[in-house]
């Protein structure tokens, strides 16, 4: 898909969020050439760590792409990524004597439930088992034995790890509630665990394909954060579950507002005014289809809904227009 129509990635940032973060080489090539430009890689989140007082729960760097899972306390994933991402772009360039891009387009950034329900421990197995998926490692093997993933700082002793890499949420997210000699091996041990097992296929789609990772109230949270900021050009699955989101809200109100139920509701005539009226307000301030809009408010089918609602703005529209003291 060409890049000028691909649809755009929502940012919602706000205090103490958290996003697993992936970016691609420019047409898939290689970000890191070597060791020296992995170092240089960790080197440069470091500092960019130190400039947003990130915190990073995992991460893992491939050939020709990196994953990376950042808690933001100040809400400033958008200003980080740029600098972190326009620094390392310049020091690989200068040192390969490269020009142009490095990165290609807009990076993913999933929104991750980190309530401690298990969404972030998901997410962070996901990075850590990376290597596995990739066949980097040979069945032998222990996952430390790739060295380019945060795995190697959770078996570490505190005083040894670099003060952006977070540890005891995902550890406590394991159950693990010491971290000790005996946590820190228990926790390889349950990694190396998962790795055996077959991962849910479902669970790990919601990872590399959607917008938002977390309990259904946590969506409905997000969703209200985006809120106006959705526009036409954004993933088709974000704005369908924003705009449903929003009708939710919109029935809700109107019916407080009309002492109703929905049961109460749907006992009416498909024509009742009531009905039409809510309908109009769905078709004015939502991108349901109307097919939607009519099985949500029991107006039968689209096409006999479609001419109600015609007739119904149209009336609606003559009676406003007319002179003050004339009945329609």
């Amino acid at each position: 898909m060409d890049p000028l129509f691909m649809p755009r990635k929502l940012r919602i940032e706000y205090p103490g969020a958290i996003y697993h973060v992936l970016d691609r080489g420019d047409r898939r090539e290689d970000i890191f050439h070597n060791d020296v430009d992995r170092h240089d890689f960790l080197k440069t989140l470091a500092e960019a760590c130190l400039k947003t007082s990130w915190q990073v729960h995992a991460y893992c760097l491939m050939s020709n792409h990196f994953h990376l899972v950042v808690e933001t306390p100040n809400a400033d994933l958008v200003a980080g990524m740029r600098w972190l991402l326009a620094s390392y772009t310049i020091r690989l360039n200068h040192r390969h004597k490269l020009t142009g891009h490095v990165f290609s387009g807009r990076y993913k950034a999933l929104l991750v439930d980190g309530s401690g329900t298990g969404y972030l421990k998901t997410v962070c197995d996901y990075v850590h088992l990376n290597p596995v998926r990739a066949r980097l490692l040979a069945s032998a093997e222990r996952l430390l034995a790739y060295p380019w993933s945060s795995l190697g700082w959770y078996l570490a002793a505190p005083e040894h790890r670099p003060a952006w890499i977070r540890v005891e949420r995902l550890l406590g997210e394991h159950g693990i509630v010491e971290d000790s000699v005996a946590g820190r091996q228990e926790f390889e041990r349950r990694l190396e665990m998962r790795r055996q097992a077959e991962a849910p296929e479902a669970e790990f789609h919601a990872i590399r394909r959607g917008w938002c990772f977390g309990s259904v109230s946590f969506r409905q949270e997000m969703l209200a954060l985006a809120g106006d900021k959705l526009g036409p050009n954004h993933a088709g699955e974000l704005r369908q579950e924003s705009a449903n989101a929003k009708a939710e809200r919109i029935m809700a109100e109107e019916l407080r507002a009309r002492k109703l139920t929905e049961d109460e509701l749907k006992l009416r005539r498909k024509g009742d005014p009531v009905k039409l009226a809510i309908a109009t307000r769905l078709r004015q301030e939502t991108t349901l289809t109307l097919n939607r809009i009519a099985a949500r408010v029991d107006l039968g089918t689209s096409k006999s809904a479609n001419a109600r609602l015609h007739k119904w703005m149209r009336g609606t529209n003559l009676q406003e227009n007319l002179p003050d003291g004339v009945q329609k």
